[in-house]
């Protein structure tokens, strides 16, 4: 099918969300023509004010409406404590744990070679001068447990060796409530070598 020029530039704009193929990009485009013209509307002002409006903070590099976000300038959190994390999603999973009560460095992707993403697109350089503002004691690095992840924290680790930190990476291993007989071996395997003391 021949579509106008308009519909073809939305449908291919639509394709852009992950997990949006051309058949449901085509569906939801109609959709919004047909049914939803009313929500396209909201949905075009929504996307322009947040694209005229959110930044990035200049110390975690979330996602902020100001230069430096709240949790930056909250003075309740413990300023020794550093937690690296891959994406702005990930930051709210740590929150929403109520364990952790440091600060948080964004990175915004994980190293990919193989799509160009390298130190440089996910801001290495403004990590290292979060860490030279000083008071840091402990980095942890909490990037993705895949193979993505493991090398962004590995090159983290290796970027951050001479600086007089501590660093610590998220434990892995057997999920809370898990069944042994359930576990794959690579997890099986994760959680042996990460045992720690029982207590006595």
């Amino acid at each position: 099918m021949n579509l106008q020029q308009p519909l073809s530039a939305l449908i291919d704009a639509l394709r852009i969300l992950p997990g949006i193929g051309p058949k449901t990009a085509q569906r939801m485009a109609f959709q919004l023509l047909q049914h939803q013209r009313h929500g396209a509307q909201r949905l075009l002002e929504a996307l322009s004010l947040t694209l005229s409006k959110v930044g990035h903070c200049t110390r975690c590099n979330n996602f902020s409406t100001a230069s430096v976000c709240e949790l930056c300038e909250s003075t309740d959190r413990d300023p020794r404590l550093l937690c690296i994390v891959e994406t702005p999603t990930d930051l709210i999973m740590m929150e929403q744990t109520g364990a952790y009560q440091g600060y948080y460095f964004v990175l915004m992707g994980h190293l990919s070679p193989l799509e160009g993403i390298g130190p440089q697109e996910i801001n290495f350089p403004g990590l290292v001068r979060r860490i030279d503002m000083g008071g840091i004691e402990e980095v942890i690095l909490a990037t993705n447990l895949t193979a993505e992840g493991d090398a962004t924290a590995d090159a983290l680790a290796a970027l951050l060796r001479h600086h007089p930190i501590h660093l610590s990476r998220l434990a892995r291993g057997l999920p809370v409530g898990g069944e042994l007989e359930y576990s794959d071996r690579g997890t099986l395997a994760q959680a042996f070598r990460e045992r720690r003391q029982a207590i006595n």
